[in-house]
């Protein structure tokens, strides 16, 4: 398996547990919907739709829906969640890099803090903006560098080894420089909004442990650094300085930013 390959493997294994953060991400999806601007029979595609919280809230406006994503226990659970819902979507297993659909398959392309884990920017960036038809509607919510989520992803890459040089990091999503320039000519209307979403935990150490149990980069740094306990205790302490920083009243306050653009 070349390097490529293996990085995917472990992406798609390390989210495996992400299940727990749909009860924070359900309620920033309508935010990306109503920003979106969804109606009823758009053709809609949701890029690493994880649990399927924006997939089914688009569909629960009268879109036609397709979820992807990359991890099959995750999935499992959006057939789950839509099959209470009575929501109808199709669920596709699949890779953000290599879109399974043809050219302009839909009239609007979502990603909920979902195609910002794809390695190569270029090549999903590409892949969305062709499986969307010309005058359609690209949107996406990702993590700003410089606020809580992209400290912290900050913090994770200094602890673990160096990912492989074809990756970037995801917080570069949340950057409205670098998403201008990676969307570039092929779209217009080109369109920024902040959002927060609120995390509850009773301490900025509730907030770790909960991290250690679901977010994959933060699980496997922690399983990782089990022999190393100094170097452990370094990094929740670290941790829990961040979060300190956006806590107040049992809440994590996560600031994030919206894009949207439509296709040329």
């Amino acid at each position: 398996m070349d390097a490529l390959a293996q990085f995917k493997a472990a992406q798609r294994q390390a989210w495996a547990c992400f299940t727990p953060f749909e009860l924070t991400t359900c309620a920033t999806a309508p935010r990306l919907v109503a920003f979106a601007g969804i109606q009823a029979d758009h053709r809609v595609l949701d890029v690493g739709c994880g649990t399927g919280v924006v997939a089914i809230t688009a569909q629960r406006r009268g879109a036609k829906v397709t979820g992807l994503d990359l991890t099959p226990e995750l999935l499992k659970r959006a057939q789950e969640n839509a099959a209470v819902a009575d929501a109808d979507v199709a669920w596709h297993e699949g890779d953000a890099e290599s879109l399974p659909f043809v050219d302009g398959a839909f009239d609007v392309v979502l990603s909920q803090f979902g195609h910002m884990f794809a390695p190569r920017p270029e090549i999903a960036t590409r892949e969305m903006l062709r499986v969307l038809k010309p005058g359609g509607l690209i949107a996406f919510s990702t993590w700003p560098p410089e606020l809580c989520i992209g400290r912290i992803f900050s913090l994770v890459g200094r602890y673990l080894p160096p990912p492989p040089a074809f990756v970037s990091p995801p917080p570069q999503w949340g950057d409205p420089t670098i998403v201008r320039d990676r969307l570039g000519v092929a779209v217009t209307n080109l369109a920024f909004d902040r959002a927060v979403m609120l995390v509850p935990g009773l301490s900025p150490a509730h907030y770790r442990v909960f991290f250690e149990g679901h977010a994959g980069p933060v699980l496997r740094l922690v399983q990782m650094l089990q022999g190393r306990p100094a170097q452990l205790a370094a990094f929740r302490r670290e941790f829990e300085e961040i979060a300190t920083q956006y806590f107040q009243d049992n809440v994590v306050r996560q600031g994030y930013l919206m894009t949207r653009a439509t296709k040329v």
